[in-house]
């Protein structure tokens, strides 16, 4: 496809990163002379120079062959007014970040009035993965498919887990839950396990189950199960505002710690019910003073890394709640996740993750469309939730008969709300939707996990 990407910020280098493994012919566009050259050295994309929300700009961009325009640049205002005119100038499908709190009531007005594919507002998605994380505090990540019905959770295999040594057969003949183990993480490895893997101390397994059935697993080997009942929120920026107005509507106490005065009293007037204090984070005086020894939940979302690392660190020193820690240079993942620092959220990332699985819905070819794409395991694994439409080639056939590509596994399968973890004698119908999770990449049809 042919994509047109303005503004190549940390976002848009994400999604250009993302896009270019995929084969997609790429134009970028922005002011930043010397962005484009290192972009167009390190990648195989035509560079543009200038305002991508000028009309002659984009004509030298090729917007009248253009597939696809994604807007990222700083400005929300800027990102609109480029896909207005790549609508009307190219009549081509359009994404536009979004991230002012002042347009998050009129999101769908704005949407449907620009004809636009997508309004995507990392802030606010990385908020509500948040979320899911207070909501259920054991698992160090959690993701959702088929509207909120199936879970995708992460967790560590503790050294006095029952699960150690174990099977995978073992395992589900202990818990007798509906769950299913569909990566574990080793060191370096990455693994997507059959019945005779074992488990070891020490591993991340990502299991998929409906959200009334990972409750009940979490619950029979010995974990938390409940929501958070306070907070506490250093950094009084978007996300944090998005965030607190999520967790107060979910009955959960909100305390934010934010060195800005000004920013303080605007938090004060749109978040009444939450406790705003005005000081500086990096004093532990401050932090102890607020009650981080007892507070059931620390989340650093402060706008430099190193600030966050370091705070979450302190965090892991005075509580036993979670811990989660906002990072937003994701080049450095090998360093930082040597850090004990609880659960880490990259907007970036989960931003991209939405742009690429709507490409991938575009370009994709009939029998099948994908639903939802995830990144899981820094990246190295995709789940893939695919629409399962007339022709495709896995109607009908037990799971056990279909030959499917090494490092496949079909995950879960949606029957108009019914969630089924499959067995070998399960058969996939039209109309289902189902979730592929895998170490493959690219994969935009359900015919792409058929072994040739």
């Amino acid at each position: 496809m042919k994509i047109i990407i303005v503004g190549c910020g940390k976002i848009g280098l994400s999604i250009i990163k993302q896009l270019v493994i995929e084969k997609h012919d790429i134009t970028v566009i922005d002011k930043n002379q010397d962005v484009i050259t290192d972009i167009t050295n390190n990648y195989d994309v035509m560079g543009i120079i200038g305002n991508g929300a000028s009309y002659s700009v984009q004509k030298d961009a090729d917007v009248e062959k253009t597939d696809l325009l994604i807007a990222v640049t700083g400005s929300d205002e800027i990102n609109l007014l480029c896909c207005l005119f790549a609508k009307k100038a190219g009549n081509c499908n359009t994404i536009a970040r979004v991230r002012d709190p002042l347009y998050s009531k009129e999101i769908q007005y704005i949407k449907d009035e620009l004809g636009l594919s997508m309004i995507i507002n990392p802030e606010y998605a990385a908020a509500v993965e948040i979320s899911r994380l207070l909501r259920f505090p054991s698992a160090d990540k959690i993701d959702t498919f088929a509207k909120g019905r199936v879970e995708l959770l992460n967790l560590v295999i503790n050294e006095d887990s029952p699960f150690v040594d174990k099977t995978l057969i073992e395992v589900s003949k202990r818990v007798l839950s509906d769950i299913l183990i569909c990566t574990v993480e080793r060191g370096d490895d990455i693994f997507i396990p059959n019945g005779a893997f074992i488990l070891r101390a020490g591993d991340k397994i990502t299991i998929v189950a409906s959200a009334v059935n990972s409750r009940e697993f979490f619950t029979k080997v010995g974990y938390d199960t409940h929501q958070v009942k306070d907070t506490m929120i250093i950094g009084g920026g978007r996300m944090t505002y998005y965030l607190a107005e999520i967790l107060l509507k979910m009955g959960i106490r909100v305390k934010i710690v934010e060195q800005d005065r000004d920013k303080c009293e605007t938090l004060s007037e749109t978040l009444p019910k939450a406790t705003i204090i005005n000081g500086d984070a990096t004093n532990q005086e401050i932090l102890i003073e607020e009650g981080i020894n007892g507070c059931d939940s620390f989340v650093s979302l402060t706008g430099i890394d190193e600030t966050n690392i370091f705070l979450s660190l302190f965090a892991r020193t005075k509580t036993e709640g979670k811990v989660v820690t906002k990072i937003d240079r994701i080049s450095f993942d090998d360093i930082i996740n040597t850090f004990s620092l609880g659960s880490l959220i990259y907007p970036e990332k989960i931003a991209a993750d939405y742009i690429v699985s709507y490409v991938r819905a575009m370009q994709n070819s009939i029998g099948s469309n994908v639903e939802t794409l995830i990144k899981l395991n820094g990246g190295r694994v995709e789940a893939l939730e695919f629409k399962i439409l007339r022709g495709a080639p896995v109607i009908g056939i037990p799971l056990m008969e279909l030959s499917l590509k090494r490092d496949i596994l079909i995950g879960c399968i949606n029957r108009r709300g019914t969630i089924i973890i499959p067995k070998g004698q399960s058969v996939i119908q039209e109309g289902d939707t189902v979730i592929v999770v895998t170490t493959k990449s690219g994969l935009s049809d359900i015919k792409d996990i058929i072994a040739n």
